[in-house]
C-alpha cells in the first residue's frame, strides 16, 4: 500500500478547492520535495478545469498549463507527486474515466468527495503498473503532517 505524506496546509487547500469549485470538479497538481527520509507533498497547485461548466462530472488540465506547473516545480526543486480532483456529490472513489485518463504511472491521484458543497472523504490512489496497458489504481494511505509518526525523518 502506498503512503502519501502531505502537509496539513496542502490537505486542507485541496478540500477547500473542491468546495469552491462545486458543483464542478476542482483539479490540481501535488508537488513534493524528496529527502533521504522520503518525500512530503508541500504544495498544491490549482489548475483550471477546462471542462468546468461543460461537463461537471469530469476534469481536464490543459496540457500547456501542466507543462508550466512542471517547469515551475523543477525551478523550485520540487517534483510532481500526483494530482488531485474532487467528485461533487459522488464518493471519493476512482471511476473508469479517471483510470482511462490517468497516465502518470507511480503518481498518486487524490480524490475528495464534496457532498452538497462540503468536503467529506478524501482518498489517495497510486497509479501502479509499468505500462499503459497494465495500469491500475491501488488504494493508498494519506498521512497528514500532524499525524506522521515521530520516527519518520522529513
Amino acid at each position: 500500500m502506498s503512503v502519501l505524506r502531505i502537509t496539513r496546509t496542502v490537505y486542507d487547500a485541496m478540500r477547500v478547492h473542491g468546495e469552491e469549485a462545486y458543483p464542478a470538479e476542482a483539479c490540481g497538481a501535488l508537488l513534493d520535495r524528496f529527502s533521504p527520509g522520503g518525500s512530503v507533498v508541500e504544495t498544491a497547485v490549482r489548475a483550471t478545469n477546462v471542462l468546468a461548466g461543460v461537463d461537471n462530472t469530469r476534469y481536464q488540465i490543459d496540457p500547456a498549463e501542466l507543462v508550466r506547473i512542471e517547469r515551475d516545480a523543477r525551478r523550485q526543486g520540487l517534483g510532481i507527486a500526483g494530482f488531485y480532483h474532487s467528485h461533487p456529490d459522488h464518493p471519493a472513489q476512482w471511476s473508469q474515466t479517471d483510470l482511462a485518463e490517468a497516465h502518470w504511472l507511480g503518481c498518486c491521484y487524490v480524490i475528495t468527495a464534496v457532498a452538497q458543497g462540503k468536503a467529506a472523504v478524501t482518498n489517495s490512489f497510486l497509479l501502479a503498473g509499468t505500462t499503459e496497458e497494465e495500469k491500475r489504481f491501488e488504494l493508498g494511505t494519506i498521512l497528514v503532517d500532524d499525524e506522521l509518526p515521530e520516527n519518520l525523518p522529513s
